[in-house]
């Protein structure tokens, strides 16, 4: 009896181990982390998704699979060098961390764009004399280096006729850069919405933005898999990209804007920040999620920049890096093939979608 029951612990046990080996973890990242460093953030389809537990619901009947968020307050640094050591399978990134981890090795695949545009802010002191960024030339700024902000910030100077060499910047994190100017340690710094709030509260003024600038400035980011997550699990990979088109599709109808507002507030920026920020922007053009020549054009854009910086240590090969597959499928599958609008390397519409049936360009 003793040995038949030793024989049956050592099945149970060897089950048990075979399930453990055939659970699959899906690992997401997020570059950047909410307010008191939570594990939520905002501005886009996929954090939209997570706030409201999307892939989770997805996934929700597959008692195999596991889903893992990790938010990096290092940003794109940080989390580039966790898809490095092999810990994440699919990630939003920046354009310049993007482009630099694809030229130092990181296998990874371009799937879909998460925002075009987004708003940087100029934010200063209260009592500062800077009313414009050409007032910042010899001044100490804060900006988060390694960063989508780097080079978008740089495209903001060379248009007021400036370069990275006529200003005294320092390298700080979100977080680090809004203690320095509310502290008066630099004398401005280059960021985005979360300094809305701040100026509410009249402990920063915010003195430019680029939504009254150039039409092609402002931050993008976009979203990746890695090429062996996606090769290995080619359905996994589909299921994932089809919750994150139909959130964007979500975000992108008029009627669900504060719905979307609402959930970003997870992040513990207040909506009426997004409010703000996206005064006169259509999230549908915000979100839209194809990877048309207005974003191929950006991310050559940033690659030739981050070369003249001297951030590259190869050619990034942009043009090969873009899996439009997966995208495809799922605007196929989500009855959404002309939904959102086609835009050229200026940003002008040439294929309008039926979200924008009737607008103005």
């Amino acid at each position: 009896m003793k040995l038949k029951h030793l024989v049956s612990a050592l099945a149970a046990v060897i089950l048990l181990g075979g399930a453990a080996a055939a659970e699959t973890v899906i690992r997401f990242g997020h570059p950047g982390v909410g307010a008191d460093n939570r594990a939520y953030s905002h501005g886009d389809a996929t954090t939209y998704a997570r706030a409201r537990e999307l892939i989770e619901k997805e996934f929700e009947n597959d008692k195999d699979i596991k889903v893992e968020w990790t938010y990096f307050r290092g940003a794109g640094p940080a989390l580039n060098e966790s898809v490095a050591s092999g810990q994440l399978d699919f990630f939003l990134l920046g354009d310049l961390p993007a482009i630099v981890g694809r030229t130092r090795g990181l296998d990874h695949k371009f799937i879909f764009a998460t925002n075009r545009n987004n708003p940087i802010y100029l934010a200063v002191p209260p009592e500062s004399d800077i009313k414009s960024v050409e007032d910042v030339k010899g001044r100490k700024v804060a900006l988060f280096k390694g960063t989508n902000l780097q080079n978008a910030t740089d495209r903001i100077l060379e248009l007021h006729g400036l370069t990275e060499k006529d200003v005294r910047f320092v390298n700080l994190d979100a977080n680090a850069a809004i203690a320095a100017v509310t502290s008066g340690n630099v004398d401005a710094v280059f960021g985005g919405q979360e300094y809305i709030p701040l100026a509410r509260k009249g402990v920063v003024k915010i003195v430019y933005s680029t939504k009254e600038d150039d039409p092609t400035l402002g931050r993008n980011s976009s979203y990746f898999v890695t090429t062996k997550f996606a090769k290995d699990n080619p359905e996994l990979t589909q299921r994932v990209v089809n919750t994150f088109v139909k959130a964007a599709h979500t975000i992108s109808l008029d009627e669900n804007r504060e719905e979307a507002f609402d959930a970003w507030t997870r992040s513990g920026l207040p909506k009426e920040t997004f409010e703000e920020n996206f005064d006169g922007i259509r999230l549908s053009h915000y979100a839209n999620p194809l990877i048309d020549d207005y974003v191929v054009a950006r991310y050559k854009e940033q690659a030739d920049a981050a070369k003249k910086y001297g951030l590259l240590k190869g050619d990034p090969d942009i043009d090969s890096w873009f899996d439009r597959s997966f995208l495809e499928q799922a605007l196929k599958d989500l009855k959404l093939e002309g939904f959102w609008s086609e835009h050229d390397a200026k940003g002008q519409i040439v294929k309008r979608g039926v979200i924008d049936t009737a607008k103005t360009n």
